[in-house]
């Protein structure tokens, strides 16, 4: 499934690919957010068999996935961003993988559509005060770059496959987030009622990041920084909040620092402004999240705290993208 907005010029490859996957029996579905380049019209000329879902305005990356999956009825979904390329073997790798009956998502070997010995994204990570990564991110494309022993928190939205199962379990993405963190909002959902994501190493993508959220500036900045908030909101085990709420504060501090010497604190102090106005609501989200697991369970999942500087560098990369 393909989530489109104005991206005529990443369709053709992006199509192309998924045609020449090896797994049998693809079924292509392109939602549309109200597109004005042609993308609709080149969909129905070139892509007969596609199925379009046609919005009349931008509804979001999260609530347009949530049309694509409604619309089917396969054992799996796959996302695929319109800016992505992918290997034939991408599907047929990471079905493989679900043959666990534990496994509920699967994330594959993102690797830069610009230089391809460069990894984008090896799945997600999460750490103890709520911050998201790619896994290896900017990192040489080599094994020991790799998550290990292959079990990840979750896969990015951007190429990723589910089991519907799972989904019907823990329900669809948070379409409140409307983009950005929606997938690491659903990643641990699925670790709260005890799913597993593994990371499949030959399944691989070419992605050009943020090809999207780039024509619109400080968008990403105000989405980030209002999901985070409210992720934490419906996440976080509620027995350690208060010994790691300090340092959630003292890092919310940081970052409000780095970001005004930087020209970027409208954006991002907007965003943690809504995202506070409406906690009340994501509080009563979190009280309808199944839970398998103990908060400790969880808290095992979630990645260390880092120093600063560690995790200024784990970002250089996207920071670098974006530019």
């Amino acid at each position: 499934m393909i989530v489109n907005w104005n991206g005529l010029m990443f369709l053709p490859a992006c199509l192309l690919s998924l045609s020449r996957q090896t797994y049998p029996n693809v079924e292509i579905v392109v939602v549309d957010n109200a597109s004005t380049d042609g993308s609709v019209a080149y969909l129905e000329q070139h892509h007969p068999h596609v199925q379009i879902i046609r919005n009349t305005r931008n509804v979001g990356f999260a609530a347009a996935c949530n049309q694509g999956i409604q619309a089917t009825s396969t054992e799996f979904i796959a996302l695929l961003n319109n800016d992505a390329v992918a290997h034939p073997q991408w599907l047929a790798a990471m079905v493989a993988m679900m043959a666990d009956p534990v496994v509920g998502m699967c994330a594959c070997r993102m690797l830069s559509m610009h230089d391809a010995d460069v990894i984008d994204s090896a799945g997600i990570a999460v750490d103890r005060l709520g911050y998201a990564w790619g896994i290896g991110g900017g990192l040489q494309d080599r094994p020991e770059n790799y998550p290990a022993p292959h079990q990840v928190f979750g896969p990015s939205g951007g190429a990723g496959l589910y089991r519907r199962r799972m989904l019907d379990d823990i329900g669809l993405f948070d379409e409140d987030f409307f983009a950005y963190l929606e997938d690491v909002d659903l990643a641990w959902r699925g670790q709260w009622a005890g799913w597993q994501c593994r990371f499949v190493a030959n399944a691989i993508v070419f992605h050009v990041h943020s090809a999207t959220t780039a024509r619109i500036p400080h968008l990403k900045g105000w989405l980030l920084a209002r999901n985070r908030i409210w992720m934490i909101a419906k996440n976080y085990p509620a027995r350690f909040l208060a010994a790691y709420l300090l340092l959630l504060i003292l890092s919310e501090a940081g970052a409000l620092i780095y970001l005004a010497r930087r020209g970027r604190l409208r954006s991002s102090l907007r965003g943690r402004l809504e995202a506070v106005r409406h906690i009340p609501k994501m509080l009563n989200k979190r009280r309808q999240t199944l839970r398998r697991i103990t908060d400790r369970q969880m808290m095992a999942r979630l990645q260390p705290v880092e120093l600063p500087d560690k995790l200024l560098r784990r970002y250089q990369f996207v920071a670098h993208k974006q530019s």
